[in-house]
């Protein structure tokens, strides 16, 4: 088996090339792959492997700064070899590429529990992956943004949705707002504005969130079990179908509460953990039998397919101020125009840290654009939630 190595010092040393290792026994998905990263301007393929064991032994000498690592491979396999790769290197970006089946989405988050950055669903069939134009920019995507984000190089995320001169809207009614509105007391040190808590317990609880999204779920549901009592919990996490199905289970387990793939017409209720199924988008309406969940197989929208603007738009309508969401890391800016609508609403929105997201793209995006009532480490959210719902209003 041939091994390239690509040059370390193709370019100046702090905007070289995003390194690459792509490792995959299957000749043909290998080869796919190697070619699209070699097409990008800022990548380069560091090493195309067969398999675990090659990549563990082969780490140091190609200088990877991500590893694409199949799940399924002879003599090693991935999820075998992750933490050999971590050991060696801390910092390295290893994005697992599982099947979508069940063992797939189990692997894939027990891979993310032992280190990995993120996962890519694989096509079906090898005719898919190379006609399937959404899988190739996935994956592009996940190795530029998280590669440069490890690199501690500019991120390449949603552009800040904040006007070149910030408006006064100090406590205007919500009907004159807009969601790309600065407060006055905007932070230029922070780069973004917060806004005053809603002055209405909330009744409802919603998350958004994307990359590296099911380790935060997990931290933080687990600190969750007083809030998730007094109200519903609503989450979308851009995932593919039965890797929702396999995250409820898991989110069940940790947090001692029945967590599920939300199914279309079910009532919502108090304590209830409603999950918005992979590959459909997740809405709530109110009738006069109560709120029910509405599943949709609309367009994506912002390319994602569960998005979480239907979610949070659908909840402003639905519970007005007493709609609570948070936004965790995760690519992009999905998520944007439904905390738009909350705030219009009267609702609130808590965004996470930079510090703590493993990218720092859909928190940004509506920190930026001035949504936020709070931007809170990972660790600090559920207080505030725990907080809010005891009455807080800071």
């Amino acid at each position: 088996m041939s091994i390239a190595f690509a040059t370390a010092n193709r370019v100046g040393a702090t905007d070289r090339p995003i390194r690459v290792m792509v490792v995959d026994d299957a000749v043909v998905a290998r080869s796919l792959v190697t070619r699209w990263v070699e097409a990008e301007p800022d990548m380069t393929v560091a090493a195309s492997l067969r398999t675990g064991r090659q990549a563990v032994d082969q780490l140091e000498r190609s200088a990877a700064d991500v590893v694409v690592l199949d799940v399924e491979m002879p003599e090693l396999d991935g999820i075998s070899a992750l933490p050999l790769l971590l050991k060696k290197k801390r910092d390295l970006v290893v994005i697992m590429a599982s099947a979508v089946t069940r063992r797939g989405a189990e692997v894939s988050l027990r891979a993310l529990s032992l280190g990995a950055a993120d996962y890519i669903p694989k096509p079906v069939t090898t005719r898919e992956a190379t006609t399937s134009p959404e899988f190739r920019r996935e994956l592009i995507d996940k190795i530029r943004i998280l590669g440069r984000s490890r690199r501690g190089l500019p991120r390449h995320i949603a552009p800040a949705l904040v006007p070149a001169e910030p408006r006064e809207i100090g406590r205007r009614p919500a009907s004159a707002f807009s969601p790309h509105d600065h407060a006055s007391n905007k932070s230029e040190a922070q780069g973004y504005a917060l806004r005053p808590f809603s002055s209405a317990i909330p009744r409802v609880l919603l998350i958004g969130s994307s990359t590296g999204g099911p380790q935060a779920l997990a931290a933080l549901i687990e600190k969750l079990p007083a809030a998730i009592d007094r109200a519903p919990l609503l989450i979308t996490q851009h995932m593919p179908p039965t890797f929702t199905m396999v995250l409820a289970e898991h989110l069940s387990r940790i947090g001692g509460r029945g967590a599920h793939e939300a199914e279309d017409g079910e009532p919502v209720l108090a304590g209830g953990i409603y999950v918005a199924p992979g590959g459909k988008h997740m809405r709530v309406a109110s009738d006069r039998d109560g709120i029910r969940i509405v599943i949709g197989e609309d367009a994506p929208i912002n390319f994602c397919r569960p998005s979480v603007d239907p979610l949070f738009s659908s909840a402003a309508q639905v519970w007005g101020a007493s709609t609570l969401a948070i936004v965790l890391t995760g690519m992009g800016s999905d998520g944007t125009k439904g905390a738009g609508d909350i705030v219009i609403a009267g609702g609130s929105v808590i965004a996470q840290d930079e510090a703590s997201s493993v990218v720092w793209g859909m928190p940004r995006s509506v920190a930026q654009a001035g949504l936020c009532s709070a931007v809170l480490s990972l660790e600090d959210i559920a207080p505030k939630i725990i907080r809010l719902f005891s009455g807080a209003r800071t």
